[in-house]
């Protein structure tokens, strides 16, 4: 398993600035000698424009060169040429063990001219991966905000053996964050005032549009975005962090976005961030021996978890009460239980050899196909 340092760092802009635009230039060449050529051969390309490259950008690094080259080839390979991959002068600009070296906190950067030498001050919740994984890459980005300079330096470290134990079904939704099948609900209430406080203010100053608006939009900028990251990391921790559960199961909302459900609902759909909160908890577990898998999302909502009844006459908003066999419920907690029975079924049924079902399970990180997601509001 990977982490990333982030770091920032003093570096002469004069040296650095430059340095990546050239580096922008270098990759931008590369990836159209790469569409038109319709290959990604990182042989090829070398062959066909290093030598002019070092000619044209003598000041550049050869390794560094060789870099860029990597890193368009394989930006080229991962779009597979459906669309273009560009730099712009200030874009990060990655570093491997040739161009940079860390030795205990002093790091050295291959630049313009001769290496630039700096003393990280990495900071103590970093300091644990800084000093006991391994240092494998790194990138150098640039904040034009505030006009500071970061270095993301990536560590690897061996990944804990996956434990067995108990599934946890997670539903997630717009007015819960994410309610589990035992009966835990975090709270949207706060996310939704703080997104619609956000809203509002920002309509208000782009209306006014004067100079000191302006200056307060630039002030507000990432500040919701930092309130939502904040959310998530707290729900996530929490929920990795139970020692009755090792295997998380959430609904596949890939492609919930690309539905049409009116205008006011897209626009809540837009700020939701259901996709960071399946990243933070899938990179949390897999550090204490956990895993996330996933199910197909249709009609977890629709379903009585108890007798198997399915009607969309079931739910009305939170409340859940089967028309076959009266049982009734919280309609996040009744979803939560379909998504973790939905996994354990099709466990039973790899076992047994018998076809998947629509809710067959794959693990973290492989969506899979796209499948018809649940309401956002967890009704399937």
């Amino acid at each position: 398993m990977k982490r990333t340092v982030s770091v920032p760092v003093k570096l002469p802009h004069e040296r650095f600035l430059p340095l990546m635009g050239f580096c922008a230039d270098i990759f931008n060449q590369h990836v159209d000698w790469a569409l038109k050529e319709r290959t990604w051969n990182k042989n090829k390309a070398h062959k066909a424009l290093y030598a002019d490259l070092r000619l044209q950008y003598p000041d550049v690094p050869s390794a560094l060169l060789q870099t860029i080259r990597d890193n368009a080839m394989e930006a080229v390979k991962a779009t597979k040429f459906k669309r273009t991959p560009r730099k712009k002068p200030t874009s990060g600009l990655r570093y491997d063990k040739r161009t940079m070296t860390l030795r205990g906190y002093q790091l050295t950067l291959s630049c313009i001219g001769k290496r630039e030498k700096l003393i990280l001050n990495v900071p103590e919740h970093f300091k644990e991966v800084f000093e006991n994984w391994e240092f494998c890459a790194a990138t150098l980005t640039y904040s034009k905000h505030n006009k500071q300079f970061w270095v993301r330096l990536v560590f690897e470290a061996e990944t804990p053996k996956v434990q067995n134990g108990n599934a946890q079904g997670i539903d997630r939704g717009l007015y819960h964050l994410a309610t589990t099948s035992d009966g835990q609900f975090f709270s949207s209430n706060k996310v939704r005032a703080t997104q619609r406080r956000y809203l509002y203010n920002r309509r208000k100053l782009q209306q006014k549009g004067t100079r000191s608006a302006k200056r307060r939009l630039r002030a507000m900028s990432g500040r919701e975005k930092r309130f939502m990251r904040d959310v998530n990391h707290c729900a996530t921790k929490k929920l990795a962090r139970q020692s009755d559960y090792t295997v998380f199961v959430l609904q596949d909302l890939s492609g919930i976005r690309t539905q049409r459900r009116g205008k006011e609902l897209n626009k809540w759909l837009s700020s939701w961030s259901f996709y960071q909160f399946e990243q933070f908890l899938s990179y949390k577990a897999e550090a204490l021996g956990k895993r996330v898998v996933f199910v197909d999302a249709r009609y977890t909502s629709q379903k009585c978890s108890r007798c198997g009844h399915r009607s969309s006459a079931n739910r009305k908003k939170s409340r859940f009460r089967c028309g076959s066999c009266g049982y009734t419920a919280h309609a996040d907690i009744n979803a939560a239980v379909n998504v973790r029975d939905n996994y354990i079924l099709s466990l039973a049924q790899i076992e047994t050899g018998e076809q998947g079902s629509v809710n067959a399970p794959y693990g973290s990180g492989t969506l899979g196909s796209q499948s018809q997601a649940a309401s956002p509001c967890g009704c399937g």
